[in-house]
């Protein structure tokens, strides 16, 4: 367990979730939030994150949504740790599996569940050179490819269930074509920092079994205004109910 002296204890949702993480390491931050609030979950429904690092999309996802059967994969024991008392400490229920996603015990692989969302590393471990924090890097990079990941999240989910997943927008290629024909009724939503910029990061949505045509959505700038003229923030009206109210994403449907 990660000491009080080397975590910070960070709001989000308006301060709705506590969360202790790491000071040094992977620290959550915008995406993981914008993750949870894009699952169309319904109360009495199961949901199985893959890398719940310390907790973020898991718990957000449950303070809007009551009544979840929660489940998460973390490898790094450490955020493992930090995920089950984060769990505790905001009055959520959630089983945590420290595990490679890869090799999941034989209880979690006789599960199968409504919503399998993840916020995979955005790195490609083939280019770039490691974080000299191990932690950290395998958290950006890692050492599991993005089609382990999609893989598993398709044999995870129940028929008709939906895989969610948040990443950087150099990554989109990647993740289609790990996507086979299990998959389908895929939704990729472009994510940018203001209006008129390249898209830095996308939330694909997908089916198990679905059959609607591939759909590019209209891209969701984040940020009020072609750029940042004041201090403090300037997120779009809609967006600031998602990382300040805990309202669901407004842009997919």
């Amino acid at each position: 367990m990660t000491s009080g002296s080397d975590t910070t204890n960070d709001a989000f949702l308006g301060g709705r979730i506590r969360l202790r993480q790491p000071v040094v390491g992977y620290r959550a931050g915008v995406d993981p939030v914008l993750l949870a609030s894009a699952i169309k979950a319904k109360a009495g429904q199961s949901v199985l994150e893959l890398g719940c690092g310390t907790g973020a999309a898991l718990l957000c996802l449950a303070a809007r949504v009551a009544g979840l059967e929660l489940h998460g994969v973390e490898v790094q024991a450490p955020y493992a740790d930090l995920c089950r008392e984060n769990a505790g400490t905001n009055g959520i229920s959630a089983t945590i599996h420290t595990t490679d996603l890869r090799t999941l015990p034989p209880p979690l692989r006789e599960m199968t569940f409504d919503h399998v969302i993840a916020n995979p590393p955005y790195f490609d471990r083939t280019s770039g050179n490691p974080s000299k924090s191990a932690d950290k890097d395998i958290a950006f990079a890692g050492d599991t490819d993005l089609a382990d990941w999609v893989d598993v999240a398709t044999r995870r989910l129940k028929p008709k269930g939906h895989f969610t997943l948040i990443i950087k927008a150099h990554r989109t290629l990647d993740v289609l074509h790990a996507i086979d024909d299990r998959l389908g009724s895929v939704v990729v939503t472009p994510i940018c920092g203001r209006l008129g910029r390249d898209a830095d990061r996308i939330l694909l949505q997908a089916r198990k079994g679905g059959r609607a045509a591939f759909r590019l959505a209209a891209s969701v700038p984040l940020h009020e205004g072609p750029s940042h003229i004041q201090d403090g923030e300037d997120y779009r009206a809609e967006v600031s109910a998602v990382l300040r109210n805990g309202a669901a994403f407004p842009f997919t449907d």
